[in-house]
């Protein structure tokens, strides 16, 4: 797990998944006001999006999107009610990772391929 200064994000690709720690820290608005890429090594690539509703939503480069609701668990940050389902996953879950603002970091996504993730600035 990478720890750097800055938004916890725990990011995991394919329904990849980025998320953040505490709402309590300040650096937390890097999530929200950002977007984490997830791109695979086939040159494919996902968009993430955290909203402080606790919404999530993604956007794949084949044009497919999804939703779903996110929560801290623990060290864990997980998405639930995934919609459309993702190959009959309609929850997953990841560690929380630590990065800030340009970092990127490799995860793996739910079907357990690598991603290399980056927090991007804007959305």
């Amino acid at each position: 797990m990478k720890q750097a200064n800055g938004a916890l994000i725990g990011v995991v690709a394919a329904a990849a998944l980025a998320g953040l720690g505490t709402a309590a820290s300040a650096q937390t608005a890097d999530v929200f006001e950002n977007t984490v890429v997830s791109r695979y090594p086939d040159g494919g690539w996902v968009k993430h999006w955290f909203n402080r509703d606790g919404s999530y939503a993604a956007e794949f480069s084949d044009g497919r999107r999804l939703a779903a609701r996110w929560r801290v668990e623990g060290e864990r940050v997980c998405l639930n009610g995934i919609r459309p389902s993702v190959m009959m996953i309609s929850r997953f879950c990841s560690p929380l990772i630590q990065a800030s603002l340009g970092e990127s970091w490799t995860s793996r996504d739910p079907l357990g391929r690598r991603v290399q993730n980056e927090l991007r600035p804007g959305r």
